[in-house]
């Protein structure tokens, strides 16, 4: 069966609780009104997101040899995405992370690398991986085995095979730009929130953060800018700005992942751009109106339905 997408990278499991307004002292409890388990990462929240959608999508990455990768696999297949390319690497945890999430929908976070960190895409897997016409690679930053060069050679043979390569990131820094510029000129879509975009190029705005990353060689910049909206710009010019949807947030947990996972699937319909720029906002607005990566999105017709009847902020 030939996939829509192959999604590369951060599989994570997360455990949420809310809303927690303090970590209680030595051995007290504190009563909280939800604690979920779901999967997520920047790969794992936005393929599950993507199958919500509609689309036929291959998962490729890794797992431990824990209880904590059988919720992660068990949970990826009854949404019907494809892991047989899903490595259980022994000796190693899953990744996963525990989110304290406030009321004002802040998301302090303990994480645990796991995994991730030893996870790679080996030469003979490169054929299967990049099958699909649209390949998404998500999580630099969080995958200390294929970060820089080997994602880096990755993408370009996703381009040299005529593939459109979508991108995002997870945990940046100041000194994750060494690892994104040998990516860079390999990426037609780059989706980092503007707080990420600018804190990696150092720029003051919006437009100084694409300009830096299109000079680099990123071919299209889609910016998520949280209540501010979303913003577009690409190498030929184009700068596109278009506002948020008014909601009442939850927990912004998967909001980036459920953006790509919007946007990717615009893609694979072959919407227009601002049409693509709402699709993938009211992705994430969706799922801000629940706790955890896969809160909010039901199907393709839901998500359209809301977009087309939702209020938009002024």
């Amino acid at each position: 069966m030939s996939h829509d997408a192959a999604v590369i990278g951060l599989y994570i499991l997360d455990v949420l609780g809310r809303p927690v307004d303090a970590i209680p002292e030595g051995g007290n409890v504190e009563f909280i009104d939800e604690i979920r388990l779901t999967v997520a990462g920047t790969a794992g929240g936005t393929v599950i997101d993507l199958a919500k959608l509609g689309l036929n999508c291959l998962a490729v990455g890794a797992v431990g040899d824990d209880e904590k990768a059988d919720f992660v696999l068990s949970t990826l297949n009854r949404f019907k995405v494809d892991t047989s390319l899903m490595q259980r690497l022994e000796g190693v945890p899953t990744s996963a992370t525990i989110l304290n999430v406030r009321r004002n929908g802040d998301r302090p976070a303990l994480h645990q690398r796991g995994a991730s960190d030893h996870f790679d895409v080996p030469a003979d897997m490169l054929d299967a991986v990049l099958a699909p016409s649209i390949i998404h690679l998500g999580g630099t930053g969080l995958l200390a085995k294929l970060d820089g060069e080997p994602s880096a050679r990755l993408l370009a043979e996703a381009k040299k095979r005529g593939r459109t390569v979508t991108f995002d990131l997870l945990g940046a820094n100041e000194n994750t730009i060494d690892l994104l510029l040998p990516l860079l000129p390999h990426v037609d879509y780059f989706m980092p929130s503007i707080e990420e975009a600018r804190l990696i190029s150092g720029a003051g705005d919006i437009q100084e953060a694409g300009r830096f990353f299109l000079d680099r060689g990123v071919k299209q910049c889609v910016f998520t800018l949280g209540g501010d909206g979303v913003c577009f710009m690409d190498h030929k010019g184009e700068f596109v700005r278009q506002p948020a949807f008014e909601i009442s947030v939850v927990d912004t947990t998967g909001c980036g992942d459920a953006f790509d996972a919007g946007f990717i699937t615009a893609l694979h319909h072959k919407m227009d751009l601002k049409t693509a720029l709402n699709f993938a906002q009211a992705s994430a607005a969706l799922v801000a109106t629940g706790l955890g990566s896969d809160a909010g999105i039901k199907s393709f017709e839901d998500t359209v339905n809301f977009m087309n009847s939702a209020k938009v902020l002024a």
